[in-house]
């Protein structure tokens, strides 16, 4: 039991220089040493304001009149490619000719993406109704997949240079369908819907249809 105290008085009498656990800490004390080192955010505009210090004018950015932006622009356009006309391969010269005297010659239209093949004087019906379009109108049919004739046939990949040929149609009016009634109905179901429609369609009659001379095209 001496002993006991006598440890007690010893841990007494020295100073104490171990720190409690970490746990045992103040979080207060942590938070604001964190709050003091934080500055404060100045501007500088308004700095140099306070100080009296003029402020300097920006670099200003070269304009459109400046030579290098001149020299950007020439640049520019001169990378863009020119859309030019393809050359024409010397059989298409040499036998669309033969091709322009033989009679009875054909064409694959295309019209909103469906073909059609068509001769001189044909009538089309189309199976939809062309909007914009009034009846007397003359529509210039530029988009062909063949042209040709008895003998010989000029194919397009995909389509026929335009300047090859002339093709012609003059729209002669609008026609429409019978009324068509549909009933719908599902099985175990007491609803049924009745729908009911009309269909136009929008007829052509190819009015001229031309080889054009190849002599004029380079």
């Amino acid at each position: 039991m001496s002993r006991a105290l006598l440890r007690s008085v010893l841990e007494l009498r020295t100073p104490i220089t171990r720190l409690p656990p970490s746990f045992l800490l103040p979080i207060r004390t942590a938070g604001a040493r964190c709050l003091h080192q934080t500055s404060q955010i100045v501007d500088p505009v308004q700095q140099q304001l306070e100080a009296g210090i003029p402020l300097q004018p920006q670099a200003q950015k070269p304009s459109s009149s400046s030579p290098i932006a001149e020299a950007a622009s020439n640049i520019s356009s001169s990378s863009q490619p020119t859309t030019q006309p393809a050359k024409l391969h010397p059989s298409v010269r040499q036998l669309l000719p033969i091709l322009a005297a033989q009679p009875g010659r054909y064409i694959t239209i295309h019209i909103h993406g469906k073909p059609y093949l068509v001769t001189e004087g044909d009538s089309v019906r189309l199976p939809f109704k062309m909007p914009g379009v009034t009846p007397g109108d003359v529509l210039r049919l530029n988009r062909a997949t063949n042209l040709g004739s008895r003998d010989y046939t000029l194919q397009g990949s995909p389509y026929v240079d335009e300047r090859l040929f002339e093709c012609r149609a003059v729209v002669i009016g609008t026609e429409a369908e019978p009324m068509r009634t549909l009933v719908k109905k599902k099985r175990r179901c007491r609803r049924k819907k009745t729908v009911h429609s009309k269909h136009r369609f929008t007829i052509l009659r190819i009015s001229e249809l031309k080889v054009c001379d190849v002599n004029g095209l380079d």
